[in-house]
């Protein structure tokens, strides 16, 4: 494997004819950095961005690709991932495991999977219950990037009835009048340069989101199950952005794991060059089709 110091870490370098990531090997398990061969890492950089638990402790969000599991808690979500990881490279990908955390007996593991000649990442998140009760959790992937840009998020295309299709989550936080955010009717579409907080959380049909930044677009897709009950309100993709970073999210189905058993979460990202920013709706839905995005 090849090492390479970034923002201070230790980290494992995974490449290919178009992108190149880098994976901490110090702390994590976290993608610290994905960029176009000679392009700006695009996501955000936060070595010293923490919050405080309320026993005090503090944690680290440094930026990039993290895997945490739901329901949000601030004293069993946020235990600290500083420690360092095993990393095992398994043909062109890397498997990320995390020391079991001691609170609360949960192993996380991050598979990542590089396309040999596409600009595509598949990622597995696994968690793995290896403490001696059942717990109710659901994996929940976070991915961090630089202000600057415009993130999409596709809304239910069903056809206009008599009947609801659509809900949104609002955090309190949430300012809904917030000049940053167009709230259409196929797409919502948030430009990462507010001062305050929001986030907005929804049922994904759609399967995917998007973040634009400098000319590149990230396509995130993630499976969902309409059957299936989600954390916040059914929200089974969610969106938060503050001053210092933007993220896209996705969560699985809420379970129950059993000691020793694990559970799966997959997403598959694209990247795509040379995109122009998508201005207003028609424009993201004119972008979304030329790109078969769907």
């Amino acid at each position: 494997m090849q090492i390479t110091r970034f923002l201070d870490f230790d980290c494992v370098s995974l490449q290919n004819t178009s992108l190149s990531l880098l994976v901490t090997q110090s702390v994590g398990p976290r993608i610290i950095s994905m960029r176009f061969n000679g392009s700006d890492n695009m996501f955000a950089e936060l070595p010293d961005f923490v919050t405080e638990r309320p026993d005090g402790k503090k944690f680290h969000f440094y930026g990039g690709h993290r895997l945490w599991y739901a329901p949000e808690n601030m004293q069993r979500t946020y235990s600290p991932d500083d420690s360092p990881v095993e990393i095992v490279q398994m043909g062109n990908g890397l498997s990320v495991t995390q020391p079991v955390e001691a609170q609360t007996g949960i192993e996380k593991t991050i598979h990542i999977s590089l396309l040999e000649d596409k600009p595509q990442i598949i990622i597995h998140h696994t968690l793995t219950n290896r403490g001696l009760r059942p717990v109710e959790c659901t994996p929940w992937a976070i991915t961090q990037f630089k202000t600057g840009g415009v993130a999409i998020l596709p809304q239910s295309r069903e056809q206009p009835g008599f009947l609801p299709n659509r809900s949104l989550a609002i955090w309190p936080y949430t300012d809904i009048a917030n000049p940053f955010v167009s709230w259409g009717n196929r797409y919502i579409l948030v430009r990462a340069e507010m001062q305050t907080d929001f986030k907005v959380g929804f049922p994904n049909p759609r399967g995917w989101l998007a973040y634009w930044l400098a000319g590149t677009l990230f396509v995130k897709r993630v499976d969902f199950d309409p059957q299936a009950a989600y954390y916040d309100f059914g929200s089974s993709s969610e969106c938060y952005c503050n001053d210092q970073f933007l993220e896209l999210e996705t969560l699985a189905p809420i379970g129950t794991l059993a000691p020793d058993e694990s559970v799966a979460h997959t997403e598959r990202w694209e990247l795509y060059a040379d995109v122009n920013l998508p201005v207003g709706e028609a424009a993201t839905q004119t972008l979304v089709e030329k790109l078969g995005l769907e």
